[in-house]
């Protein structure tokens, strides 16, 4: 019976940089293209307010909604019909991922606030 003979060192390593290599190049190669086909939109959230209250964006495409939260409180986005919800503290950004949408009307408001801080996201 034969066992399998050892790899050098200097074999394993050149085999482990080669597969390491493979994997950034995968990456890399799908990383910008994503993140350039999606449309950013800037919110901003005070007085219990979205400023704008309506923003639009294209249909199936991925969107980045940037949210500056101006309040000195948290405040929470919170979109039933989008998935998403996040707690923004007060006086701070955040950014919401928002997957591609078919063209409608989705609405989003701050839990917090929920009866008069309303806006909607309309994909067209």
């Amino acid at each position: 019976m034969s066992f399998p003979r050892m790899l050098s060192k200097e074999t394993l390593f050149k085999a482990t940089m080669f597969a390491a290599a493979v994997a950034l190049l995968a990456v890399s190669a799908t990383g910008p293209a994503n993140a350039q086909s999606a449309t950013e939109i800037q919110l901003s959230y005070k007085d219990k307010k979205f400023d704008p209250a309506e923003i639009t964006a294209p249909a199936n495409t991925p969107i980045v909604i940037k949210l500056k939260n101006l309040d000195a409180k948290a405040m929470e986005f919170e979109s039933k019909t989008l998935k998403v919800e996040k707690v923004v503290a007060g006086s701070s950004d955040a950014t919401i991922n928002v997957r591609a949408q078919k063209p409608g009307r989705y609405e989003f408001f701050d839990e917090y606030n929920e009866k008069v801080a309303r806006g909607a996201l309309v994909v067209k």
